[in-house]
């Protein structure tokens, strides 16, 4: 933000420098706002940070259909500020605005909570939508007035020193409360057994929940000190009505020109309102190409953490959880803030380089653009270690050897050995609908058993075929996919030699037995599979009918197959790999948080600030709301992209993005060329308007932000 810039007699001066000893101290009420903030802030983004995660683990939704939802819901947020605007502006005034839709707010934080909680009973999907709903009209109806609310604390100009960091510093506490919930959250949900699951999504929603309702009460602490402006009427249909009647007179003017077509609605509106909406329109149109920002910079919880569930967390004897990466975001906002406000804008501005709000906004447009070219490269890495999956035209088969003994295999034109407890595979089997291959078993090294017969596969399917001692064999319909959590998947392949018995393997990590599967062997089919089970990562004993046989480690993205032999002498197991774990680590992520939360800096903290102080003051709200229209766009736009499916590969979707945004940045910077910067004063405090130095010097209570191409040598006023 420029400075203020001032000059005239003394008397003025002198005038402005006694009002000044009146009002030069921080409003007091600011820290009642800005620890709401701090407090609703980490309930958003507490529930938010999971709630990805949750559409795909615990409500059953696929990547694409998560991500449509996730975005729906974040659309839903940023649209909402238009009736919190309408509230504000129009009716019953911000103070009110933001209290009434707090408490819907938290009551939908308190529904999905109760929806997570399986004890209830209740229909989780309808009742989550139901909480979501609530929460994205209350967390987007407060969201215009917070900001123009805690502006309206400050007397411009006396206290536009302390204005210039109240934007930053309530964008720091705002991260703060995030930095807070990301990691937290997250911790809650993985780190509670709750309900006989391995996380504790209901747990992970009740805290937030609790830190809505102590927002709320934080916020009703300051009343008795808050600065509370009246609603001076319905400012959105005025204005529409306004623009309306400008149009319909240009068009049965007979020829008569006026200097701006809005000035046709002068017969019936007055020039302020008239000359308060062109600075709306001339806003507004800035904001046409802004939506593509948002729609790379909101993916961070949605492909960015489905991207990290992809990827190995672990360093030394911790692991880091997917969810918890979006915590670099908020860490380095609280890092940035500071070195851009202190540093790098104030260097910036003595080489006359990024030095105007337009000019930052560009930049970081730019930069989010980037960041999405850096998560595409990382993608086109991280796809080296995907599995393959069955596709059409080609079949996958497994076959495992559950014997104590390796085996000699020919199958149709290939010949191989599998050692005993072991495995081998083909995934690119040609195959159109069935096929069946001859094949032959000769195990004669250690025992006297030749077998043949017919492997059937299929087209599109994975087949896996077991083979123990004798005629005992069994087949079934394999899964080669990786689990959506990222948590390795576990299946038992249970050999019992004993007739109609039972095989119960207990899985058992610090004394404490974490699962337990059971498979039951008949006469007729001595092999059987379980289904597969998801674990924790980690080592875990593994007991067999009553007896600890051995350790297994279990990695985040693998899928294994543990083979069980049991006879009267013995019990034996091996663990077979079947799907590599994550081998690509996630904190090759970190660049391209990096390079979004720079990004985030010049881009959302300077728009926040633009949107405010470009903004009539009979319109704040209603701008605030404009500006945060741009981001419900965005995740329009992200919706529209997920559901046409355009690529296969998510590299290349990142790549469109980036290409995307590229393009907008462009438009936008060419359209700043021809912005000039308006000048708004605190009309509630009688204070001027001032647009010339003219009217600067001349007035005693004049106040605004001067154009930024405007300076002079005379006194500067920081």
């Amino acid at each position: 933000m420029e400075s203020i810039v001032l000059a005239g007699s003394s008397t003025t001066g002198e005038a402005i420098e006694e009002k000044g000893k009146k009002k030069e101290n921080y409003p007091k009420s600011i820290f009642f706002i800005v620890t709401n903030e701090c407090c609703e802030r980490f309930s958003y983004h507490g529930m938010r940070v999971i709630l990805a995660l949750y559409f795909r683990n615990k409500l059953g939704y696929n990547d694409d259909i998560s991500t449509i939802i996730y975005h729906v819901f974040t659309m839903l947020v940023a649209f909402f500020p238009l009736l919190g605007a309408l509230m504000a502006d129009a009716w019953i005034g911000k103070f009110k605005t933001i209290l009434y839709l707090s408490i819907v707010y938290a009551i939908g934080q308190i529904l999905l909570s109760a929806a997570a909680t399986p004890i209830f009973g209740l229909p989780i999907r309808e009742l989550s939508m139901i909480g979501l709903a609530l929460i994205a009209l209350g967390t987007g109806g407060i969201k215009p007035c917070v900001a123009a609310f805690g502006g309206e604390q400050f007397i411009l100009p006396l206290q536009e020193k302390y204005l210039k960091t109240f934007f930053s510093v309530l964008y720091f506490i705002i991260n703060l409360g995030s930095l807070v919930s990301a990691l937290l959250t997250p911790e809650l949900r993985n780190g509670i057994q709750c309900f006989g699951d391995t996380t504790c999504d209901a747990a992970a929603f009740l805290f937030p929940a609790i830190l809505m309702i102590l927002s709320i009460v934080v916020f009703i602490m300051g009343k008795s000190m808050y600065k509370i402006k009246q609603p001076k009427g319905n400012v959105m249909f005025d204005t529409a009505r306004c623009i309306y009647n400008a149009v319909y007179n240009k068009v049965s003017s007979n020829g008569v020109t006026r200097n701006h077509w809005l000035d046709y609605a002068d017969d019936k509106y007055d020039v302020k309102l008239i000359e308060d909406i062109k600075s709306l329109l001339r806003v507004s149109k800035l904001f046409l190409p802004l939506p593509i920002f948002w729609a790379l910079y909101d993916q961070q919880g949605s492909r960015w953490t489905f991207q990290a569930t992809r990827m190995d967390g672990e360093i030394g004897g911790y692991f880091i959880k997917p969810d918890q990466m979006q915590v670099i975001n908020p860490l380095l906002i609280l890092a940035f803030i500071p070195i851009f406000q202190t540093c790098i804008y104030p260097l910036l501005a003595k080489v006359k380089l990024i030095d105007t709000p337009l000019k930052k906004l560009t930049t970081g447009g730019f930069l989010a653009g980037v960041a999405f070219i850096v998560s595409g490269i990382v993608e086109l890495q991280l796809e080296k270690t995907y599995p393959v999956l069955p596709s059409y035209g080609l079949a996958q088969l497994r076959i495992f050897n559950l014997r104590n003994c390796s085996i000699g295999v020919n199958l149709g034109n290939e010949n191989f050995t599998i050692d005993s407890y072991d495995m081998w595979q083909n995934t690119s089997i040609q195959a159109t609908g069935y096929e069946s291959i001859d094949y032959t078993i000769d195990s004669s090294k250690c025992r006297n058993d030749k077998r043949k017969g017919k492997i059937n596969v299929q087209e599109n399917t994975a087949i896996s075929y077991v083979f123990g001692d004798g005629d005992a064999t069994h087949s079934f319909k394999d899964r080669v996919d990786k689990t959506k959590g990222g948590y390795p998947a576990l299946r038992i392949l249970s050999y019992n030699t004993l007739n109609d018995s039972k095989t119960i393997v207990k899985l058992i990590k610090n004394s404490v037995i974490e699962h337990t599967i059971e498979v039951t062997n008949t006469k007729s089919q001595l092999i059987q599979h379980s289904e597969f089970i998801e674990p924790n990562r980690g080592i875990y004993d593994v007991e067999v009918n009553g007896k600890t046989v051995n350790s297994i480690s279990l990695r985040f993205g693998g899928v294994y197959t543990l083979q069980v032999y049991t006879s009267e002498k013995s019990i034996e197991t091996s663990l077979v790999t079947v799907i590599e774990p994550n081998s690509l680590h996630i904190l090759w992520l970190i660049p391209q948080y990096i390079v979004i939360t720079i990004a985030e800096v010049m881009f959302a903290v300077t728009g926040l600030e633009f949107a405010f102080t470009q903004a009539p003051n009979s319109m704040k709200s209603l701008v605030q709301a404009g500006w945060l229209l741009t981001m419900a766009t965005g995740n329009l736009i992200i919706i529209i992209i997920a559901k046409a499916k355009i690529f296969d590969s998510q590299a290349n979707e990142f790549f469109l993005f980036a290409g995307l945004m590229f393009i907008n940045m462009i438009i936008f910077s060419i359209m700043t060329l021809y912005y000039k910067y308006i000048v708004v004063g605190d009309e509630d405090d009688n204070e001027a308007n001032c647009h010339t130095l003219d009217e600067i010097t001349s007035k005693e209570n004049c106040s605004g932000f001067v154009n930024p191409s405007f300076t002079d040598k005379s006194d500067n006023i920081d």
